[in-house]
């Protein structure tokens, strides 16, 4: 297996990507050429894929997220309608491919194809339907584009409002982008709306947001604190205040 994965990823020529009819069933050859039975095992147990549990379903190859990066970086630009075969199959690290695809030519398209694929993203959001889908590409395609475009960042909390776990995920963790710039202000209101959701997912994305937020303005996020912390979840509260002295966070938690 792992001179298998040597010679996709590491040892392949890159004249062999130039010649090859570039699609969505070549990335999932180059997936499934080093895709991992016992890694898979244990992934179908982290990322809770059991019946009842929040990922019920889902269909783990047993890759590691850099590997899965490496063979999106090594590939050309795909078109929207063979990324959606991606997004749209039983494999969890072939959505994953997708988005990072959409990530990858985000970053590189003009103004009018930016559109273009936040639009598309928006589209599939509830296909990225476990917590790594969410966290490692929403951040550069939706917190990216709306960076500079505080009108539409309207659609935040239309999904913050949704019925979908995934599209609620989203909406706060995209806001990280705003956060590295230090425009605060989307985070806290977002993370209002969502401290009373009843899943703990929600309640690790809404701390983990209100902690790099902090990071940026302690007071900003004391006064959020001293104003919320009665009706936190004990998670969000948690996370929020990890950078927080003891005695600081022995104080929130005392509360």
């Amino acid at each position: 297996m792992v001179e298998r994965k040597c010679r996709v990823i590491i040892l392949k020529p890159p004249t062999l990507f130039q010649k090859t009819t570039m699609n969505a069933e070549f990335i999932l050859q180059e997936l499934l050429s080093v895709a991992n039975p016992e890694k898979a095992a244990f992934l179908q147990r982290f990322f809770k894929t059991g019946k009842g549990q929040y990922a019920e379903g889902d269909v783990m190859l047993g890759i590691v997220v850099p590997l899965t990066r490496d063979i999106v970086k090594k590939c050309p630009k795909l078109p929207f309608n063979e990324i959606q075969i991606l997004i749209d199959s039983e494999y969890h690290e072939a959505r994953l491919a997708g988005f990072l695809f959409l990530v990858k030519q985000f970053k590189k398209a003009p103004a009018e194809e930016q559109k273009a694929i936040f639009d598309f993203y928006l589209k599939n959001a509830r296909k990225a339907n476990n917590w790594d889908l969410v966290d490692v590409t929403c951040r550069d395609v939706i917190g990216l584009y709306l960076l500079d475009n505080e009108e539409g960042r309207g659609v935040l909390y239309q999904l913050a409002e949704s019925d979908n776990l995934w599209e609620q995920r989203i909406a706060i963790v995209s806001t990280w982008t705003f956060i590295k710039h230090k425009q605060l202000d989307d985070t806290l209101a977002i993370a209002e709306k969502l401290l009373n959701h009843r899943h703990d997912l929600m309640h690790k994305a809404v701390g983990w947001m209100l902690r790099e937020a902090g990071k940026k303005d302690r007071e900003v996020l004391v006064d959020f604190l001293e104003k919320h912390y009665k009706k936190m979840p004990r998670t969000a509260l948690r996370y929020a205040i990890e950078h927080f002295s003891p005695e600081e966070r022995a104080y929130f938690m005392k509360k």
